[in-house]
């Protein structure tokens, strides 16, 4: 009765719906060509299955056949799992026809089979085809319950069909939906759009692109949230995505959401159109659920329009298909077996809780005698342990009482070694000193005679220009030849002034050279800082350039003018004063010598008297010293550095000869600083 209202309904229709086009899907051929390609039996049963599937929404016809076909091959084989997929095929059919008993058989046959041969994607695959069938019920806990665990056995096959794995996510959200539970609804619902939406285009499994089915459910959730135009919006969206996919069904169930939604809004030309197109799909197929929701429709349409013989034929139509999905006896049976399904399933818990009592038991008395035989050996090992310890403990006083003779010994053979080693430092050091002195003393003595002679020439030179000056005004000169004369005779006046003064700080450089190289252990005197750290830094930085001509630095001087005279040994600060420039000069040398165009060296000399002491800091910015070179930087003839020498001296003149310190802070890549600080006598700290 049911197929002949249908077939007269769908001839009645045809004329009003363009022919749906080729009655497979864009993964048919490709399938197809695999399967003609296929070497193994058991390659073509899974082929086979896959075929099937790839038409369950356009043409019925051909998933039997394909299905069949893998069936009867992999039971000729015994191949349990491409038997399982075959029939989760086979299932799809009586689910779509309305004989969802027959549809729970299959699928529980295929799920047993499935299990039995641990296929993970084939046992998710039936578990969301069962959930469906409560779905298409209205039945929606058990739907959420298999979903749930097809969601599970996808997870733990680590599948890459991504086209299921968003099926059983969509089929969550609708089954949260149709619970009115929205927010978990948009949750699933959303997360199947943003994984449909990252898939690369034609590159879906035999399932073909979930689109149309997530924009359908997505279009229900708006329209349940109080969005008319925007479900209207994804239901059109939906009907355009199955059309590539020939998916009449999906095309069928958008159809009927935007005739159920103009009904709603008033608009009854517009729902009869769409209602009747998505029942002529659904009748082609056929889909009773869509036929039952769709003849519904449209009898309530007509009854409103009072055609009665449209809305009597339309009941017809409805009752058939009634009877079809919601027949009391189907109903019963499938009340029966999803009984008989989970009284199997609750002697599976009944048999797996006794299986895992025995095995705890069994682990228990295993533990048990594990733990007996380690409290034997822990008790013999006790034993020994307890008489090696007695031996152990008599060895031990006797080892302490060696180890305390070697320890003095040892204590007093690194307490002599370090006297030798200081001692070595010094007779070092004094030698160096004496050399470098003995040095100095002679290039001073070869440069004060001829400094002496120059500055005494250069004073009579300025005398007799005097003289000249005298003797010309005595002459009668032409005026112009009177003014060139004075400014010549004022030029050379001027030079030989500026030889004088240049003399004089040639003659204070010797003096400092000579008291350098006199050695340590004079007199305290009367010292201008300022004079003198200036004196011996040009000393230091002549002596550069003297050996290296295309070195040069700027030298900025900042004196402190409230700076008087103290009481200092002039050699020995003289000297600190030298290993300190050396080191800094070296640092900007060793800087200048890298190709930095935009690098300016630069030597800072400042003088600050404070309240109790006098400091005198030296900043360049060279490569600055790295942390571990800081930890060794005044120690004497340190691995690697250039500077250990003078440096350890400095700290020696000043700490030991002037009770003053001498510290050092750097910055790698911006510079270096030393400071010397310099205690005031008592009386000067008073005034």
């Amino acid at each position: 009765m049911l197929r002949s209202l249908l077939w007269t309904f769908l001839l009645t229709s045809l004329l009003l719906l363009p022919v749906a086009g080729q009655a497979q899907s864009p993964q048919t051929l490709p399938l197809q060509l695999a399967l003609a390609r296929a070497t193994t039996d058991t390659a073509r049963v899974l082929l086979l299955a896959d075929l099937a599937a790839t038409f369950r929404y356009s043409y019925f016809d051909s998933v039997s056949f394909y299905a069949q076909q893998g069936l009867r091959l992999a039971r000729r084989l015994g191949y349990a799992k491409g038997e399982g997929r075959c029939l989760s095929r086979l299932a799809i059919l009586p689910g779509e026809r309305g004989n969802l008993p027959q549809a729970l058989r299959l699928n529980l046959a295929a799920l047993r089979l499935n299990e039995e041969s641990r296929d993970l994607e084939g046992t998710a695959r039936t578990l969301n085809q069962t959930g469906l069938l409560y779905f298409a019920l209205d039945d929606y806990r058990p739907s959420l319950r298999y979903s749930f665990r097809a969601l599970d056995s996808y997870q733990r096959a680590g599948t890459t069909d991504t086209s299921q794995l968003i099926s059983v996510i969509a089929n969550l959200g609708a089954s949260y939906e149709g619970l009115r539970r929205y927010d978990s609804a948009a949750f699933y619902l959303n997360k199947a759009w943003q994984l449909t939406a990252r898939h690369r285009p034609r590159t879906w499994s035999c399932w073909g692109n979930p689109a149309p089915y997530v924009l359908r459910e997505l279009g229900l959730l708006q329209l349940a949230l109080g969005y008319p135009q925007a479900a209207l919006a994804y239901y059109q969206r939906s009907a355009r995505a199955a059309e590539p996919e020939n998916d009449l069904r999906s095309v069928s169930r958008a159809f009927q959401y935007m005739a159920e939604l103009h009904k709603q809004q008033g608009r009854p030309d517009s729902s009869i159109w769409y209602a009747r197109r998505a029942l002529a799909l659904a009748a082609n197929l056929p889909y009773v659920v869509g036929v039952v929701r769709n003849s519904a429709l449209l009898m309530a349409a007509y009854e409103a329009r009072q055609q009665p013989d449209s809305a009597l034929y339309y009941t017809h139509v409805l009752l058939a298909a009634q009877d079809s999905l919601f027949n009391p006896r189907r109903i019963k049976q499938l009340d029966a077996i999803a009984f008989n399904e989970h009284t199997r399933l609750l002697e599976l818990e009944a048999e797996r809780g006794k299986l895992l009592a025995r095995i705890r038991t069994g682990a228990l008395l295993a533990g048990a005698g594990l733990l007996l035989l380690a409290l034997l050996l822990l008790w013999h090992r006790h034993r020994r342990q307890r008489d090696a310890t007695r031996r152990l403990e008599v060895l031990h006083s006797q080892l302490g009482q060696q180890a305390r003779e070697l320890t003095t010994q040892r204590d007093d053979l690194v307490r002599t070694l370090k006297e030798l080693k200081i001692t070595q430092g010094q007779l070092v050091l004094r030698e160096k000193m004496a050399s470098l002195g003995e040095l100095m003393a002679g290039i001073a003595h070869e440069i004060q005679r001829p400094v002496s002679l120059l500055r005494r020439y250069a004073a009579a030179s300025t005398e007799l220009c005097d003289e000249m000056r005298q003797y010309l005004t005595q002459l009668w000169l032409p005026p112009s030849q009177q003014a060139l004369a004075d400014k010549l005779l004022d030029a050379l006046h001027q030079n030989q002034t500026h030889i004088v003064q240049y003399g004089q700080r040639a003659e204070s450089v010797v003096r400092g050279m000579l008291e350098y190289s006199q050695g340590g252990g004079g007199a305290r005197q009367l010292t201008d800082l300022n004079a003198l750290a200036e004196e011996y830094l040009r000393l230091v930085y002549h002596d550069m350039r003297a050996k290296n001509r295309h070195f040069s630095t700027a030298l900025l001087l900042h004196p402190d003018p409230t700076l008087e005279r103290i009481m200092v040994v002039r050699q020995d600060l003289g000297r600190a004063l030298v290993g300190v420039y050396s080191a800094a000069l070296q640092a900007v040398a060793q800087r200048q010598r890298q190709p930095d165009e935009d690098y300016v060296p630069q030597i800072e000399l400042t003088t600050r008297r404070t309240a109790a002491s006098v400091e005198i800091r030296v900043r360049d910015n060279g490569e600055g010293l790295s942390p571990e070179t800081l930890v060794t930087v005044f120690q004497r003839f340190p691995a690697g550095a250039e500077t250990g020498l003078s440096l350890a001296l400095s700290h020696d003149l000043i700490t030991r000869g002037h009770g003053g310190t001498l510290s050092v802070s750097s910055q790698p890549g911006r510079g270096t600083e030393y400071c010397i600080v310099l205690p005031l006598p008592q009386n000067a700290q008073n005034g």
